[in-house]
């Protein structure tokens, strides 16, 4: 009688199981696929199985299987105590770096699965109160394509030899894939930041991004821009090459000479491909923007500079800055709007601008040119208190701008179009209906698909998502959800071929994510 009431006391005890809706690094040795929380009223020797199911994934693709305990603290952002993981995901801007190594203990479960179910066992210590592990996957990016899909459940958990009931949060169908595009620490770099994509002439795609190479903080500091290309719709990626770097430019060292916050574009009739970014020279603080002032001088004001690519994004051309061919001398600040930049059907080359007035007050607008990046020509402002926009041409000739609120409690994107070049604005419809947490966002036209990319929040910079429209934007009514923990959030797309869109984005498990994502994938 009493080993039957044991058994049936253990076979009554819960198990929750959290599946995150994170991206699967490929290639990375651990990955959070799901969270076990085993809750102890006593510690003690525990012996343990986890039954794990696996379908839409080739099992020769799987390097590894672990189970990883980790201790009374959850590796998921959202849900830790820890404060160490809070501050390093805080400062880095991704957390899974904070949750391996040296506090995650993986028991001998390195397992190569020779079927869809496979078992995880342990045979450890327990502590009174929650004990945590989660499932991790080792998956080989040269086995399994960039925009499949799989499912991973946990379906069965047995402690001591009793069946537990197991609670699951979250859906373990549709897991995604990723790349790390770019981690904490490669080449030197402390941090990468702000992305920006596009599909060059050629069929490639290419990378920009910010290389803060002391810390995670904008400018002043010393950062550079660098790039990368991929041939293969985002598999594999060129090594990062510097494409503007100011170097000590007027006697001032590196740190006094940072460009940042790249827009790509490229030419669709010639090829080129153009990048802008902001550059400050000297101007100390810690935003730039902020200690600029009036005139045209670099020592004065934060600079509009830009180079150029003809071959593909091998070499690049020295940085110029056309502040004085667009800058009102009275505005503290003209620069891009991070992101891309894009080609009309016309052939007008069109960059999203934001402009600071001498109290510092920003408003958005468009440059252009006519004559492939020799010249530009800066629009009227759609509205003020708007910034880091993005622009596409929603119908030949008609331009829409998709602009960050700033310095206000409203948590909705500003929403305007023009059919002039900007010499008239006029609010869209979609007006204040596309919710943000105050954050950079991205916008595209993919044939008669209009996709937008941001933070899908009011208040912090998680759920990461793209939403897809099927009326020129009137209505978005279509998402698909990437990223549930977030991280800094900024992002840009462009498409891989015509039913398949490249994203890279600031994320919770890199500093830069990249992911493909199936257009009938969006409903």
């Amino acid at each position: 009688m009493l080993l039957s009431f044991l058994t049936s006391f253990l076979a009554a005890a819960a198990v929750e199981v959290y599946n995150p809706r994170i991206p699967l690094i490929l290639d990375r040795e651990y990955n959070v696929v799901s969270e076990i929380v085993i809750s102890r009223e006593n510690s003690g020797q525990v012996s343990g199985e986890v039954e794990v199911s696996l379908e839409g994934i080739p099992l020769k693709a799987i390097k590894d299987i672990r189970l990883v305990y980790i201790g009374t603290i959850s590796p998921i952002v959202s849900r830790t105590k820890s404060n160490i993981i809070k501050d390093q995901f805080s400062s880095w801007g991704a957390g899974q770096n904070a949750w391996y190594g040296s506090r995650s203990v993986a028991d001998a479960c390195k397992l190569k699965p020779k079927s869809g179910r496979v078992v995880l066992t342990f045979d450890r210590p327990l502590v009174k109160g929650d004990n945590h592990f989660y499932v991790s996957m080792n998956v080989s990016s040269a086995k399994v394509g960039l925009s499949d899909t799989f499912n991973c459940s946990v379906t069965s958990i047995t402690l001591d030899g009793a069946r537990a009931t197991v609670n699951e949060h979250g859906t373990s169908t549709g897991r995604r894939y990723a790349l790390a595009l770019r981690n904490r620490g490669d080449d030197g770099s402390d941090t990468y930041r702000i992305p920006a994509l596009a599909r060059t002439k050629s069929g490639d795609l290419i990378a920009v991004y910010d290389i803060r190479w002391t810390s995670s903080y904008d400018l002043q500091s010393d950062i550079d821009i660098g790039v990368q290309t991929s041939k293969d719709g985002g598999k594999t990626w060129s090594k990062m090459k510097v494409a503007m770097d100011m170097g000590e430019y007027g006697g001032l060292p590196k740190d006094q000479n940072g460009t940042g916050d790249p827009c790509v574009l490229v030419d669709e009739v010639t090829g080129d491909i153009f990048i802008f970014a902001i550059w400050a020279h000297g101007l100390e603080g810690s935003y730039s923007i902020f200690n600029s002032k009036s005139g045209l001088d670099p020592i004065d004001v934060a600079q509009l500079a830009v180079v150029k690519s003809s071959d593909g994004g091998k070499t690049w051309s020295v940085p110029v800055s056309i502040t004085p061919q667009v800058k009102d001398p009275s505005s503290s600040t003209i620069f891009q709007g991070p992101g891309c930049g894009i080609t009309m059907q016309d052939g007008t080359l069109v960059v999203p601008i934001q402009v600071w007035d001498k109290d510092k007050i920003p408003s958005a607008g468009i440059m252009f040119s006519k004559d492939h990046g020799a010249t530009w020509t800066v629009s009227n402002m759609a509205t003020d208190h708007v910034c880091e926009d993005q622009v596409v041409e929603v119908q030949p000739g008609v331009l829409m701008l998709n602009m960050r609120n700033h310095g206000t409690q409203d948590r909705t994107r500003k929403v305007f179009t023009t059919s002039d070049l900007g010499k008239t604005w006029t609010p869209h419809s979609s007006n204040n209906t596309l919710i943000e947490p105050v954050c950079q966002a991205s916008i595209l036209k993919a044939g008669s698909t209009m996709l937008f990319a941001n933070p899908a929040s009011t208040k912090t910079r998680n759920m990461f998502t793209i939403k897809a429209s099927d009326d020129l934007g009137v209505t978005w009514n279509r998402s698909l959800l990437l990223d549930e923990e977030g991280g800094w959030g900024y992002s840009c797309m462009a498409m891989i071929d015509s039913q398949t869109l490249g994203i890279l984005y600031e994320g919770s498990t890199s500093q830069l994510v990249f992911q493909a994502v199936r257009l009938e994938d969006i409903r």
